[in-house]
């Protein structure tokens, strides 16, 4: 795994001068009045299977993007899988400068500097809140009926990810054919997410992959995560394009969305790849 120190302020005190490109919209049509300085995409399900590397074709997609604007990952999942399921898996000659990372839905913020990633930030959940989220996740996962049998279950069901703690009704190791046959249409995660936020009223819980629950503190979102990585490279809101799966109320891109920051919503890897395809055709070409 890539070492990981506290990023030094003044490495943050300067940005590269990427070239001012259009915007896409929503249907993919620039529009002229505005510029995409920064793509940000949600991770599972929308780069790479859940729990899985990603594919060959689309480490060189996102490779192109990075050769022509700055990216950001922001995703639940802890900065090892980050490493195991997108970094290990990008070609050489990947621009990892222009590379931002956020684990754990924006409660951490990675950069890479002189050869290794850095920790910009990091938000913690107390001892106190992780015991609270644990308790909540399992108690209302065994009343509604969604704690699934020990048989069915690949892995730890309930992960301590520092800043963030997380249900899979599965197991974190289940696999992807299952985890997408457990719940569809959202219907088992959304009323769980309901349950729990009762039970967690000073905590942020959101749906997240296709079997997941994740608890933050409380503010400590996507958005904020989104906002963070704003103020940090001095990139608007209005800027940048946020790509993900789960942009529907109660899934953790939601509030993204509720920012106002130009989305789009997209139905797994292969949907991304081609609307990223027609993204950097774009961007090329206004570029010239």
């Amino acid at each position: 795994m890539p070492a990981v120190f506290r990023l030094p302020s003044h490495a943050l005190s300067s940005t590269r001068a990427w070239p001012q490109h259009g915007r896409l919209n929503y249907t993919g049509q620039v529009n002229q009045h505005a510029q995409i300085r920064m793509v940000a995409f949600d991770l599972d399900d929308t780069l790479a299977e859940s729990k899985s590397p990603l594919e060959e074709s689309m480490a060189r997609t996102l490779a192109d993007l990075l050769a022509v604007c700055p990216v950001c990952i922001i995703s639940g999942g802890q900065f090892e899988q980050f490493d195991t399921q997108l970094l290990a898996n990008l070609p050489p000659d990947t621009n990892l400068d222009a590379l931002h990372l956020m684990p754990t839905c924006g409660t951490r913020y990675l950069r890479f500097y002189e050869g290794l990633w850095h920790e910009v930030y990091a938000h913690d959940l107390s001892h106190a809140q992780k015991l609270a989220a644990t308790e909540a996740l399992e108690n209302c996962a065994k009343r509604l009926g969604l704690w699934e049998p020990d048989d069915l279950v690949s892995g730890p069901r309930i992960e301590d990810r520092g800043s963030q703690i997380t249900y899979s009704a599965l197991g974190q190791q289940a696999a992807v054919d299952d985890k997408k046959a457990w719940d569809p249409d959202g219907s088992k995660r959304e009323k769980l997410r309901a349950a729990v936020a009762k039970e967690l009223p000073d905590l942020e819980v959101r749906a997240g992959g296709s079997t997941s629950i994740d608890v933050t503190r409380r503010g400590i979102d996507k958005a904020y995560g989104i906002t963070s990585l704003s103020r940090q490279t001095g990139i608007g809101l209005d800027q940048m394009l946020f790509i993900g799966d789960r942009l529907m109320p109660g899934g953790n891109d939601y509030p993204v969305a509720e920012l106002g920051v130009p989305c789009h919503a997209v139905t797994g890897p292969a949907d991304t790849q081609t609307y990223v395809r027609g993204l950097i055709n774009e961007l090329t070409a206004d570029g010239e």
